[in-house]
């Protein structure tokens, strides 16, 4: 399957009679709007492809149910009251835009240099990101919807998978929750993984729907981690960075990877 296939396959799936749906060439871009709103979401081709390679229709499948249910999300009228058990944190890279297509400001806090934090109110199928306006119609102040989403992350399972590739271990979370990458933010997590490392632990949130724990005891283990971050950051649906972090008593920092070397410090 190539890109022009693909488009007619999402086109013809997701045309209705309040949509216009409208193709960018030059960045091979499917935008998909609400013709009274002029709310949409634009979808991104090639990491479509990338994915249906191995995933086949199910992937096509996925992305359609995906922009449905957030299309109904963004045309209903929302609210925080009964949600406060529902507002989480979401990682987004720092190219991700800070307001919305109609001009509201985001409500966001810097991360690291590669990504900042944003809040969301779960919606069981889809989420929406808290702006300021929002937050204020519903009379309650940043720091409140900083800490319920801070202590409803830590509620969160977080049980992993292992590999072992070359004597390092790896470690994945990935529930598909939409805040996997999430539990990054969840310091309890990051001390405990730390504790039971054998040689240097490593964090990486390539796409929103995982978690990479690297616990790096040779060169090796450097090369894999490297090669690892840039597939998923290529082929995730939300991707946020191929940068992987060191963490250790400076907290996270970002580290570029070259080949069969270790690690060198961004800066």
């Amino acid at each position: 399957m190539d890109s022009k296939e693909l488009r007619k396959i999402l086109e013809e799936r997701l045309k209705g009679k309040n949509r216009i749906l409208s193709y960018d060439k030059k960045q091979d871009k499917l935008r998909i709007e609400d013709n009274k709103t002029k709310k949409g979401i634009t979808l991104s081709l090639p990491g479509i492809l990338n994915r249906y390679e191995n995933e086949k229709e199910k992937v096509i499948d996925e992305v359609v149910y995906y922009i449905e249910e957030a299309m109904t999300v963004m045309n209903e009228s929302q609210t925080l009251s009964g949600k406060e058990k529902k507002i989480f944190p979401v990682i987004r890279s720092t190219s991700f835009p800070t307001e919305t297509k109609d001009g509201k400001q985001l409500l966001y806090k810097d991360h690291t240099a590669e990504t900042r934090v944003f809040y969301a109110v779960d919606l069981e199928q889809s989420y929406r990101l808290i702006d300021k306006a929002f937050m204020e119609s519903e009379n309650i102040d940043e720091q409140t919807i900083q800490e319920m989403a801070s202590f409803n992350l830590r509620s969160l399972p977080n049980e992993m998978k292992k590999d072992v590739v070359a004597g390092n271990d790896f470690y994945f979370i990935n529930y598909n929750d939409g805040y996997d990458a999430s539990r990054i933010l969840n310091q309890q997590l990051l001390d405990d993984m730390k504790e039971k490392a054998k040689g240097q632990l490593t964090v990486a949130v390539p796409h929103q729907d995982v978690l990479v724990f690297g616990d790096i005891v040779n060169d090796r283990g450097y090369d894999v981690l490297g090669q690892m971050t840039m597939h998923f950051f290529t082929n995730g649906n939300i991707p946020i960075t191929s940068l992987p972090f060191l963490y250790g008593d400076k907290g996270l920092e970002p580290i570029f990877i070259l080949a069969k070397n270790k690690p060198i410090d961004e800066d």
